[in-house]
């Protein structure tokens, strides 16, 4: 195997590739990027029996070939090497990387171990891809992050139609974005469960294109695997076998308070008065008419309060939050104002976006925190 190609077209798609690799892979040739040329063509891959990558790169003065090296060595080299072509050679059983002065010489790992990657599920329909990732976005946040719960580490993907809605919770919070896109099939309903992690990647990295591709096996029934495609990359993943909560119901319908609340004002209101919070400690805040008051601390660790004008309808309501949980509702809603709507200081209150800024299709639900007494 023998190539030349562009030092940042290397660095990119190793970079790329090597970011799912695990960090301590259950088998060595795991932790490696398989490097296939074929024509004038580059495929790095990376592959760890749940997620695989796999980008192209156009090359030059190619001989065909495979090789294996480590993953991580390779993309911290080919990130430092000097702005000039790249020449790769497999010689014996080392590869060797000369740009310009640099020259590097890498074991290579058995190519004959490495494992068969997954074939791209059936393509299920495109997404607009800056519309995806900013969806991801909103909704990975409030994705659980212990592993012993694993139905709440994952972003559930529902498509009924023409229409994806993406939710996700923790059990304190949730998320949930709805976004259109075009589906193969008119009728086409499936629900899976993604790994929040390995999605939230992948959305944020195949922007590069003006759509992405989603895949699934077996005509949408998902059957474990979820593909995602841009130009020149793509990444498969398994799903998570597990029941995400129903959470549709936990929305209120009916609201007894809501206040219309300047998002940048109150973001920068949260995050100075719970400077004085311990973690885990709430922010307190009163609603009355016209002014919404924020309280944390105490007469021990010290106390800070501050007010923000409001729009507010309804009785005067003190409620509180965890400040960290509120603060991503309000970043994520996207808006200059957003509407918070209560039904009681016990039960779940719904940030939504007000201004024409905002994803209107998008909705975030908060868990109050109880109040000492």
């Amino acid at each position: 195997m023998k190539f030349r190609v562009e030092r940042d077209a290397l660095a990119d798609a190793v970079a790329w590739t090597a970011r799912s690799l695990p960090a301590r892979p259950a088998v060595p040739v795991l932790g490696g990027v398989l490097l296939d040329v074929t024509d004038n063509t580059l495929t790095v891959s990376g592959f760890d029996y749940e997620v695989s990558t796999q980008v192209e790169v156009e090359v030059h003065a190619a001989i065909a070939g495979r090789a294996l090296v480590s993953g991580r060595l390779l993309a911290e080299i080919s990130r430092a090497l000097p702005p000039h072509p790249v020449d790769v050679a497999v010689d014996g059983p080392k590869v060797t990387i000369s740009c310009g002065s640099a020259r590097f010489t890498l074991p290579l790992m058995p190519v004959e171990d490495y494992p068969t990657l997954p074939t791209m599920p059936t393509t299920a329909g495109v997404v607009d891809s800056a519309t995806f990732a900013t969806a991801v976005a909103q909704v990975a946040i409030a994705a659980g992050r212990d592993d012993t719960l694993p139905m709440l580490t994952g972003v559930r993907l529902e498509i009924e139609g023409d229409e994806l809605r993406l939710a996700a919770t923790d059990r304190y919070r949730l998320a949930v974005r709805e976004l259109p896109w075009k589906p193969e099939q008119n009728e086409l309903s499936a629900q899976v469960l993604i790994p929040a992690r390995t999605l939230s990647e992948s959305a944020k990295t195949l922007t590069t294109g003006s759509e992405i591709t989603l895949a699934l096996a077996g005509g949408g029934a998902g059957e474990g695997m979820i593909g995602f495609a841009g130009p020149a990359r793509r990444t498969t993943t398994r799903l998570l076998d597990a029941e995400f909560p129903k959470y549709r119901s936990l929305f209120p319908t009916e609201w007894s308070a809501t206040a219309d609340i300047p998002v940048p004002a109150l973001l920068e209101a949260v995050k100075r008065v719970a400077l004085v919070a311990d973690r885990g400690t709430p922010v307190r805040l009163d609603f009355s008419e016209g002014m919404l008051s924020l309280t944390a601390g105490g007469d021990d660790e010290g106390r800070a309060e501050e007010q923000v004008e409001v729009q507010f309808s309804g009785e005067p309501l003190t409620i509180a939050f965890n400040p960290t949980f509120l603060q991503d509702g309000l970043t994520a809603v996207h808006a200059g104002m957003a509407r918070m709507s209560f039904t009681t200081p016990s039960k779940p209150s719904v940030i939504t976006a007000v201004d024409g800024d905002g994803t209107v299709d998008f909705r975030y639900l908060i868990m109050p925190v109880r109040l000492p007494g």
